[in-house]
């Protein structure tokens, strides 16, 4: 299926980063801060949204919008691609729709493997008692 995301929906912010860039890091703004407002989306199912919202966890403000930092590049545009990745990747996470759980029992076989091997269990710790005098 693969959503995209038009360049409208987001908003980049360049900040100053920890990390490398030696003394550039203290002069450059290279990190990026990504916003994409969810709840807004018209580009997102409702489905995809419930989804990404549990997949975000606390990269997703009250507002509902999801805010992704990168800081790993030295440059800004390495690190406005790796943002949008982030964001790519979470978003198609959230499109998978989660198989159904069905509830099973366990088989006949392996409720009699689990009781004999429970008796024999039991009958091995007796043999270590002492022995009764009859």
């Amino acid at each position: 299926m693969a959503i995209q995301i038009p360049s409208s929906e987001l908003s980049e912010a360049f900040v100053r980063a920890s990390g490398p860039g030696g003394q550039n890091v203290n002069k450059v703004s290279t990190a990026v801060e990504l916003r994409f407002d969810v709840g807004r989306s018209a580009v997102l199912p409702g489905a995809v949204k419930a989804r990404l919202r549990v997949l975000a966890g606390n990269r997703m403000t009250q507002d509902g919008v999801l805010l992704i930092t990168a800081s790993e590049h030295r440059t800004q545009e390495a690190n406005r691609a790796a943002a949008r990745g982030k964001l790519e990747d979470l978003v198609a996470r959230a499109e998978v729709v989660p198989k159904k759980r069905r509830a099973s029992k366990p088989t006949l076989g392996s409720k009699v493997r689990r009781l004999t091997a429970k008796a024999e269990k039991g009958e091995a710790k007796k043999l270590r008692g002492r022995p009764r005098e009859e």
